[in-house]
Formats: C-alpha cells, sequence, structure tokens
C-alpha cells in the first residue's frame, strides 16, 4: 500500500534512498552515519507532524530541527512524502500481518471457539502498535482521514488497507457464521471508527484507563455486539 521513492511519479516499495555508489558497508562508519541521519530526520519529522501537521511542516523545517544541512535531506529521501510513507511504513507491515495471521487462524479453525479465537491475533496486534509505534499511530489517527494529496495520502492509504483487511475478515466470519447478517462494509467501518477514536484517546493523554487492557476489551465488547445470535453467550 505505502509505495517509495518519489511518490508523484511511480509505485515502488517506500523507504529512505540506498546510495547506489559508495553505500559503505553494512555495519560500517559510513552506513552507521547514514542510519544515524536517517533517524535524526525521521524523528524530527514525526515530532513536527505530531505538533502542526503533515502539509504545514516544511522539508526546511524538519532539516533545521535535525541538525541536517537542507540539500542533505534528499541525499536519504526524494520528498516529503517518501519520508512520511517511511515513517507508516511499520505499521503497514503490522496492520497486514496481525490480519493475515488473524484470517489464517479463522479459515483454519476447527470449532467456533477457535474461530472466535482469531480475534486475538488482531487484538495482539493492535497492542504491538501501541507499544512500538506510538507516535506513528498517533499521527495517522490524527492524518487518516485527511484529503489523499500530498505527503498526507500515506495516511489515507493505510486507512484504505485497514478498510480493506478489515472487510476481508469481517466477511470471513460471516461465512463462518460468526456474526450477525449486518452489511460487512456497514459494521467494519462502525468498528473501525470506534477503534480509532479509543486509540487516539490512549495515545493523545484523554484515556485514564490501563492501556495495555483495551484491545482484549475491544474484542470482546465488539464481538458480543456483533455475534450471530446462536452465538449469544448465556447470561450469568
Amino acid at each position: 500500500m505505502l509505495r517509495a521513492g518519489s511518490a508523484k511519479n511511480r509505485g515502488a516499495p517506500a523507504g529512505p534512498k540506498v546510495p547506489s555508489e559508495r553505500p559503505g558497508q553494512p555495519g560500517g562508519r559510513r552506513d552507521t552515519n547514514r542510519k544515524e541521519r536517517i533517524k535524526a530526520l525521521s524523528d524530527a519529522a514525526l515530532a513536527l507532524f505530531l505538533l502542526r501537521g503533515i502539509e504545514a511542516v516544511t522539508i526546511e523545517d524538519i532539516t533545521t530541527k535535525a541538525g541536517v544541512a537542507k540539500g542533505s535531506f534528499y541525499r536519504y529521501f526524494d520528498d516529503k512524502t517518501a519520508l512520511v510513507e517511511s515513517l507508516f511504513a511499520p505499521v503497514s507491515d503490522a496492520v497486514r500481518e496481525a490480519f493475515d495471521h488473524s484470517s489464517a487462524r479463522l479459515r483454519e479453525a476447527r470449532g467456533r471457539d477457535e474461530a472466535f479465537s482469531s480475534y486475538e491475533q488482531i487484538g495482539e496486534g493492535l497492542g504491538r502498535l501501541i507499544l512500538h509505534h506510538a507516535d506513528v499511530v498517533l499521527l495517522y489517527l490524527q492524518e487518516c482521514r485527511a484529503p489523499a494529496e500530498g505527503a498526507r495520502a500515506p495516511a489515507r492509504r493505510l486507512a484504505d488497507l485497514v478498510a480493506e483487511k478489515a472487510v476481508e475478515h469481517t466477511k470471513l466470519a460471516r461465512a463462518h457464521g460468526l456474526l450477525r447478517d449486518f452489511p460487512a462494509e456497514v459494521s467494519t467501518m462502525a468498528v473501525i471508527g470506534a477503534v480509532e477514536r479509543i486509540l487516539f484517546s490512549i495515545l493523545s493523554g484523554e484515556f485514564k484507563g490501563e492501556p495495555l487492557e483495551v484491545p482484549g476489551q475491544l474484542i470482546t465488547l465488539i464481538l458480543d455486539g456483533l455475534r450471530a445470535p446462536d452465538q449469544q453467550r448465556p447470561a450469568g
């Protein structure tokens, strides 16, 4: 989903540039310096994006905060969009992995309890995102509903990936007779909206509970609400 290089012109995978000449030996000084510069630019950009929004931040703002010459930016990224894509790439990979593992577990389930437990994969994936990529997830939540233009486009592409994978998973669960017969797009979008609002509350500091308990609680709440009538748990 996330594109690389100059996102305006081609659809190759995203990421920082690797020099075609004299890239340095892996782990060597030149390679280490390159990684440190990329990290400095990425960290500076993320902090500024969270504070001002992606579109309001310039490349000069990023290089000034990172302590890097403006001209050096283009040694590592084609443009601001490529930098944004590289920030979102680990989150995109984690989202895809969580849904793909859950779907595989659901397809292999030999009973309905095993089928319902497939949702734990999604909850665990959400937990890892919160733990390891909190600031990037917060940036995604701030930007994912903006127009898919300019440097904000990677956020919308990630939102499309989330929706695509979630709808696929919902249709698979319905095929197993686990969920009520709501249109998959309607129930999925309702769930995504609620989950994203709760995650934003957690990551922005509004939420006062225990963040790591939330993914499991969300899965339980969602399934109790969408579970097919013959799968409802007995009271008591």
